[in-house]
């Protein structure tokens, strides 16, 4: 073998080794029947969202939230992944995909700008993820909200849109934490895994697709550390970013 072929042997065995359909296969068996049951297939025109904090945000370009299918307008994180491999398999659907995540939200500030920011685009899928800075922010920002009002919070958002928009498929994103990060103290393993299990308990009360990020994450940490996932343990690296696409993809459609 010559030294081309070798660096190159090498380097193909380095991606393969740190393959994302190994990680989500070791992940995603977490995902339940009821996801199965919820697939269905996307139809012409439908509208989909993606909702949350920082980690949906990803400095979106907030004066061209309008628009739609738009990198700008998607951020620079897992939601416009995400977007584009459903438009790359969807061509010719004429689905519009918007994000209206805020960076800094908590659950009750989602309830705030609800009408806005989701009801009036009446989406067709509505993609949520939000619960960590409902928890950070009580270390750090004098934010003095509980678990209990998190779920009471949230399951009012769920039901309130479920009435509002009868046939809207939500999916709920699990918040989640990659172990190693710097942001991240021996506190956060045990006071913030209430929040990650309300939303999976959420998810199954309502019959919702769940997504199970907390899972993913863990099983990637396997093949790197968090510096390489998401150095301060909470937004995502572009790899990340790129994982939690296939994830959401392999879990939802």
């Amino acid at each position: 073998m010559d030294r081309r072929s070798f660096f190159k042997k090498s380097a193909l065995a380095g991606i393969a080794t740190l393959s994302v359909p190994g990680i989500l296969k070791a992940a995603l068996p977490e995902v339940s029947s009821l996801n199965e049951a919820n697939k269905s297939a996307l139809s012409k025109g439908d509208v989909i969202l993606f909702q949350g904090d920082s980690i949906t945000d990803w400095g979106r370009d907030k004066k061209k939230e309008d628009q739609f299918n738009q990198p700008a307008q998607l951020g620079g994180g897992y939601a416009l992944y995400t977007s584009a491999l459903i438009l790359a398999n969807q061509a010719g659907k004429e689905l519009k995909i918007y994000n209206r995540g805020i960076s800094g939200n908590k659950v009750f500030q989602l309830a705030e700008r609800w009408d806005k920011d989701c009801i009036d685009l009446k989406p067709n899928i509505l993609s949520i993820l939000i619960g960590v800075n409902d928890f950070w922010h009580t270390k750090t920002n004098g934010y003095t909200g509980t678990i209990i009002e998190y779920e009471a919070d949230y399951r009012n958002l769920i039901a309130r849109t479920l009435k509002t928009l009868p046939g809207i498929r939500i999916v709920i994103c699990e918040p989640f934490i990659i172990h190693g990060g710097t942001a991240l103290d021996d506190t956060w393993e045990r006071d913030f895994a209430p929040y990650r299990e309300t939303a999976k308990a959420l998810a199954q009360s309502f019959g919702l697709t769940f997504v199970p990020f907390q899972s993913v994450f863990n099983a990637a940490l396997k093949k790197a550390d968090a510096a390489y996932w998401g150095a301060d343990g909470v937004h995502p690296s572009m790899a990340g970013a790129q994982l939690m696409a296939q994830a959401w993809i392999k879990a939802v459609l």
